[in-house]
């Protein structure tokens, strides 16, 4: 229902605004932008959210400020099987990351600069997403989340990254965005429901908070360091005489946006390899649900209320 939220407006916000621009210019869409925040923090407002029963792990957290924020890295750090998932996004967050921030510049290179094919792909990424949500709202995904996460990456890594970097052609890139925007729907969706079964309430807004530090903690950098290697590596060698052309050119072509085609195809293979290799060599990952135990069977402290400043999760 979340990835629905998110990427059902991504498929019509960009039609509505080209008609709408026009018409009520930048300032009126602005003022829309306003508007609507305002109603969503109303909303909000308006919504009754209980204050969870406190255990024995949220009474061992609380204290100053400093210490309870301290204390979501310590609660994921002294579990194995938390701590090794959360490892696993963070590499897999680097590996993505080293390409795809190059999605529209491959799209406009590959193109001739062309905006309109570059929204077309982009909207069928957001039908994708939203497909995925309706599968996953409606299923439920695979008994053990973890499978829904193995292989929710995997297929994330085969299609939105190496299938769209071989595709020199409009309908490849949409086949390769719509089937490729559905799986990270399974991965995000049994992740969170994993992590909101093993950490009691009362302490998931200090967990989720660490665990959203770290996990993008590569966020800044990869950015930077796709661009830099399609500047000045890929691209460059791509277009030129050299052992990459050589090696790669029969696959990406050796024209304007190879390099970045590159890229995409060659973190493909390693966003999948290293889905597969933890899935065969980490057992304590793939057996996280079972090995660590949910948090309703934990035992539960004291009911003492909360702190007055209310804990809010937006993982």
């Amino acid at each position: 229902m979340m990835s629905l939220i998110e990427s059902g407006p991504a498929v019509l916000a960009p039609l509505l605004a080209g008609v709408l621009l026009p018409i009520i210019t930048l300032t009126g869409i602005l003022v829309i932008d306003v508007v609507t925040f305002f109603l969503a923090i109303f909303a909000l407002m308006l919504v009754h959210i209980p204050k969870p029963v406190r255990t024995l792990e949220g009474q061992a957290g609380s204290g100053s400020i400093l210490k309870e924020a301290i204390y979501g890295f310590k609660y994921i750090f002294a579990r194995r099987g938390l701590f090794g998932l959360l490892i696993f996004f963070v590499v897999l967050n680097f590996v993505i990351g080293l390409s795809i921030s190059l999605f529209s510049p491959f799209i406009l290179e590959r193109t001739n600069q062309s905006s309109e094919i570059l929204g077309i792909v982009t909207s069928a990424n957001a039908i994708g997403a939203v497909v995925g949500g309706l599968l996953i709202s409606l299923w439920g995904g695979f008994k053990k989340r973890m499978n829904s996460i193995f292989i929710g990456e995997a297929l994330t890594g085969l299609f939105l990254l190496l299938v769209f970097g071989l595709g020199r052609s409009l309908p490849i890139w949409v086949i390769a965005v719509v089937i490729g925007g559905i799986f990270p729907i399974f991965t995000n969706g049994a992740s969170q429901a994993i992590w909101q079964a093993k950490v009691a309430p009362d302490i998931q807004g200090r967990v989720f908070s660490a665990r959203r530090m770290i996990a993008w903690s590569v966020g800044p950098i990869t950015p930077i360091l796709a661009g830099l290697l399609a500047d000045y590596v890929t691209e460059p060698a791509m277009r030129s005489s050299t052992w990459l052309a050589h090696a790669f050119g029969w696959m990406v072509g050796t024209t304007p946006g190879s390099g970045m085609a590159l890229q995409l195809v060659l973190t493909g293979v390693l966003y999948m390899a290293v889905a597969i290799w933890t899935y065969l060599f980490v057992p304590h990952i793939r057996n996280l649900e079972a090995e660590l135990p949910d948090h309703d069977q934990m035992q539960k402290g004291d009911e003492v209320p909360l702190p007055a400043a209310p804990i809010i999760d937006s993982d």
